[in-house]
């Protein structure tokens, strides 16, 4: 399953990877134009995710997985071959989000499933810190096909990476789910429970930070080649994939110190410290290369970090008739949140000079702190309702 998600998410960042290089050159885009078109690759999730999540509850949830990657795919290879600017672009995008619904989630379902009772925090945890993995790999060759075959042919390759996930799902067991009476879309139950809502809530102040930086790391890498220099092998490519690629083990890492001292305490400390650094880089963004640099590889260590205690706290206090229900709020809300983090933070950057302004991009940073900020309060409201329903 990790290895079909790496797959999955192949295109994953395709167009962010290409956005600030090529793509906002050759159609004249403006910054927020570039981040309103990245963002509908989250905003197509977060329309169909509400139903085909909730489908996963009534029926087998590698059927969705199979058919999502195809999806997905078939999409990020429709970009190569046919957009031509940004509102064809945007389309296109949201499609390919639209099929990245049930090529991730579903997924977690679909391997829930199948393991035995018990703590299952560490599976869950492997398999979202290996969507970072996916992430740098779609960095990495998303940017070196792009220079080396135009970026067109950039959406055509990554775009048959989900052919893993298709094999997957063709190996695996097929499932039948517990007969299920009710209406689809019953988000009541889940709303109230508020302990997985706290959850839901925290991940999205995560994928409001983690969607905008995605979308303009390249761009910011390029604004400080350009103004500060950078040795060559210090290239937007190596900084992207090396910022994707250490999300794993701190996700991992993160989830552990979960187990240790606590879900809320490890989470709230992890996102407090993340705006931390983010402002830390807005106020330095025209210090050296390698200061800037090395202050970026703190960052992908603390941005990832309450990403696996998030999703498995979520998966342990989502009740399992309304486990499917639960997952789609938690990706409604999600990527709901990523596509305003990626458009907001383009707005941000047009509105305080553009993509050559340092001002720009203090107030991008300044703007991804104080999303990620809002994720403890969402956690220590959900934990005050708790603690008011306990008996005395």
């Amino acid at each position: 399953m990790c290895i079909g998600q790496v797959g999955n998410l192949l295109p994953h960042v395709t167009l962010s990877a290409n956005l600030a290089q090529h793509l906002m050159p050759a159609w004249g885009l403006s910054a927020a134009e570039g981040g309103l078109m990245a963002s509908g690759y989250a905003f197509g999730y977060m329309l169909a995710v509400p139903l085909l999540t909730t489908l996963t509850d009534r029926i087998d949830a590698r059927l969705v997985l199979l058919w999502g990657s195809i999806a997905s795919g078939l999409a990020t290879v429709a970009f190569g071959m046919f957009a031509q600017g940004f509102w064809s672009g945007t389309a296109i995008w949201s499609m390919a989000g639209l099929g990245f619904v049930g090529a991730y989630m579903p997924g977690l379902k679909a391997l829930t499933d199948r393991l035995p009772a018990g703590d299952t925090s560490r599976a869950v945890t492997l398999y979202t810190s290996s969507f970072s993995v996916g992430v740098g790999l779609s960095f990495l060759v998303a940017q070196i096909i792009a220079d080396r075959c135009g970026w067109r042919t950039a959406f055509v390759v990554t775009g048959f990476g989900p052919v893993a996930m298709v094999v997957a799902c063709l190996l695996m067991q097929a499932q039948r789910p517990a007969p299920k009476v009710g209406r689809l879309l019953d988000f009541v139950p889940v709303f109230a429970n508020r302990e997985a809502l706290g959850y839901i809530l925290g991940y999205g102040a995560h994928c409001f930070e983690l969607y905008g930086i995605r979308t303009w790391l390249v761009g910011f890498w390029t604004f400080v080649i350009a103004h500060q220099g950078a040795p060559s092998w210090l290239s937007p490519v190596v900084m992207s994939f090396c910022f994707a690629v250490i999300s794993m083990p701190a996700s991992i890492l993160g989830n552990e110190a979960a187990l240790k001292i606590g879900r809320h305490r490890a989470i709230t400390m992890v996102m407090i410290a993340s705006a931390c650094v983010a402002l830390v880089i807005g106020f330095n963004a025209t210090a050296p290369a390698g200061v800037l640099a090395l202050l970026l590889l703190a960052y992908g260590l603390t941005v990832p970090a309450d990403s696996g205690a998030l999703t498995a706290g979520m998966s342990a206090a989502a009740v399992s008739e309304h486990r499917g229900a639960t997952l789609a709020l938690h990706s409604t809300v999600g990527f709901g949140l990523s596509a305003l983090g990626a458009w907001g933070t383009g707005v941000a950057l047009d509105a305080a000079g553009g993509p050559q302004s340092a001002r720009g991009w203090l107030l991008v940073f300044i703007v991804l702190a104080v999303g990620i900020a809002v994720g403890p309060l969402a956690l220590l409201w959900a934990r005050m309702v708790r603690l008011e329903k306990r008996p005395s």
